[in-house]
């Protein structure tokens, strides 16, 4: 979905079509009659908030059904919807620091009113909203997700009203005598091979300090200086949970024996000096792919897990973590994966983590890194640790931006998927024609214990909505249990094999086959779904055409199947629309043979 979704007006019922198909979105929000108009006037400061995000939809009158899960949503209605236009308009017009002007429509729902209101974003110059009585940052609100959440100080960042960053505060009671001068030596050495008439380079060291923004005008340092080029006496002095542990786990989950838990590497000092032994301690566990190219006579090893994208995702830990926080960053290597755990959670929306565009929470951190290449180009660091891992055919990356605990963590596989194990385990679901996205969902789940919707979209680069839908059709064939869910992600188990119902022979359907004459909503795409169930009397032919086309393109179908699932005769579709299709490659079962092998024939 496009964040520009200002530029186009929808009606009640697409917006409640689009909750059923994957509940609450970032830009829509239900809300029952009942529901407080505190938390209504929380949504409506969220979608004005929300950068990019170009507004959202409040649907007044659908209420939340928390005891089913197949039928989230209750057309509840508003019993006096003038009343509570006028309401809404009055709080929105004085509870805020400036007035908010939503636009408020009633619109009829099963014959029930619902009131649709559209709450535009805001201006850059207008942000943050927040409501008067609570003042910042704790009266603001934004829209993470599908749910709305209290601002912190980096948010208020984000809003534009402060461009400094933490890492150029001032370290009180640290002087020159506090830097390491091997830091300053080896920064240097990497920006000369760089750029090697970098303006920097004929500074002596108190200007070069200076320059890169690491040395106050009162001659302390800065948190960027002390990072960069600290001693390991000033780290422990003035900043001793700034440091990264590694930590080796021996197996795949977290065990709570404290005798044989884990074993511990810190490493404490000048982030410069630090990364390569950083990175070594983790290679040295990865495990190795041998190979021997066409005419060389000694074979080479190298770790599946490619070595920039180790180097990307520690690096960015370092950017990207919130020094605020007084804890160290992790580095957990477990036998299957390596999962890296920040303090700050993603200053991006989850959602939109790896697209174009950068929100830096260390503005000076990321430029040194940037400028001695040890970092890619802003913005592009998680896009390139997917090429990369693309490339050599390995899992891509997965992350969790954990608000709550203020924390964000990014998971690397460190193996590749389809090795002989993989593909022998795969075909004891064989049966269930599951897609290619969907197999690596059942890899993962085998791998970490579970699979979430977040999860699945970050690994096959889908929509959170193609996510939800393709993980439902596995639950349905009995192949995952859904364990949990929070507003914004829906939690599953992988069933052990002996409890799955395999299908009998010659089934291949993902999900429960529907009975004669009923048509699986699952077994579609969502839109085409959609489509089909608002044909009415008056549907034009050419729409008929379209959906025809779309249906036979999935698998091959009877006229009389056509028939059933459009609810128009069989007669119809054979005098009035199939002659019509003339040309038009279509996957039509032989209607003189029925019992024949589909084939693919030109309509005529």
């Amino acid at each position: 979905m496009s964040n520009n979704i200002n530029m186009k007006t929808y009606s009640v019922q697409e917006l409640y079509d689009r909750l059923k198909e994957a509940d609450e979105c970032v830009w829509i929000e239900a809300k029952g009659e009942d529901d407080s108009s505190e938390s209504l006037m929380e949504s409506v400061c969220s979608f004005s908030n929300e950068p990019g995000l170009g507004g959202g939809y409040i649907l007044l009158g659908i209420a939340e059904n928390k005891k089913s899960k197949d039928n989230r949503f209750l057309i509840e209605g508003v019993t006096d919807s003038d009343k509570k236009q006028l309401d809404i308009s009055s709080q929105c017009a004085c509870m805020f620091n400036i007035a908010v002007r939503p636009r408020i429509d009633v619109e009829q729902l099963d014959g029930k009113n619902i009131l649709k209101i559209f709450v535009p974003e805001l201006s850059a110059q207008q942000k943050p909203l927040y409501f008067q009585k609570n003042g910042l940052p704790q009266g603001a609100w934004r829209r993470v997700g599908s749910s709305d959440q209290r601002c912190t100080e980096d948010d208020l960042r984000s809003f534009y009203l402060d461009d400094s960053s933490f890492d150029s505060g001032e370290v009180k009671r640290t002087s020159l005598k506090d830097v390491d001068e091997k830091a300053v030596e080896y920064y240097r050495t990497l920006r000369e091979r760089v750029n090697p008439e970098a303006a920097e380079l004929k500074y002596n060291d108190k200007e070069l300090l200076e320059s890169l923004d690491c040395l106050t005008e009162n001659g302390t340092l800065s948190y960027t200086g002390l990072l960069m080029f600290g001693t390991k006496e000033a780290y422990r002095k003035f900043c001793p949970m700034a440091r990264i542990d590694y930590i080796r786990v021996h197996g795949n989950e977290w065990v709570q024996n404290p005798d044989e838990r884990f074993s511990t590497i810190e490493f404490t000092g000048s982030y410069l000096l630090q990364l390569n032994s950083i990175l070594d301690a983790v290679r040295a566990e990865l495990p190795l792919n041998f190979s021997l190219k066409e005419g060389e006579i000694q074979a080479t090893t190298t770790p599946d897990l490619p070595d920039r994208v180790l180097r990307e995702a520690v690096v960015n830990s370092i950017m990207h973590r919130s020094y605020r926080m007084n804890r160290p960053t992790q580095i957990i290597r477990y036998n299957n994966r390596i999962e890296i755990i920040n303090a700050g959670f993603s200053l991006k929306n989850q959602e939109f983590i790896g697209n174009a565009g950068s929100y830096t929470r260390n503005l000076h951190l990321a430029t040194i890194f940037h400028e001695t290449n040890l970092a890619e180009t802003k913005g592009t660091g998680i896009r390139t640790i997917r090429r990369l891992l693309s490339d050599n055919k390995m899992p891509l990356p997965t992350f969790e931006s954990n608000r709550r605990d203020d924390s964000f963590t990014i998971r690397l596989l460190v193996k590749p998927f389809y090795n002989e194990d993989d593909i022998k385990w795969l075909g004891l679901y064989e049966r269930y024609n599951f897609n290619k996205n969907q197999k690596e969902a059942l890899l993962f789940a085998r791998e970490v214990g579970a699979v979430d919707t977040l999860t699945y979209s970050q690994m096959n680069l889908v929509s959170l909505t193609d996510a939800f839908v393709e993980l439902v059709k596995m639950e349905q064939a009995g192949v995952l249990i859904q364990k949990g869910r929070t507003e914004e992600v829906a939690y599953y188990l992988l069933k052990q094999f002996s409890q799955v119902n395999l299908p009998s022979k010659g089934e291949t359907s993902q999900v429960n086959l529907p009975s004669k004459g009923e048509t699986s909503q699952l077994e579609l795409p969502g839109p085409l779904q959609k489509r089909i169930n608002t044909l009415g009397k008056k549907t034009s032919k050419v729409e008929l055409k379209e959906i025809i086309t779309e249906l036979c393109s999935i698998k091959s179908r009877s006229r009389k199947e056509l028939s059933e699932i459009l609810g128009k005769s069989d007669e119809y579709l054979r005098k009035e629309v199939i002659p019509e299709m003339l040309g038009i490659e279509l996957k039509l079962t032989n209607p003189e043979s029925p019992n024949a092998p589909n084939q693919s024939y030109k309509a005529k």
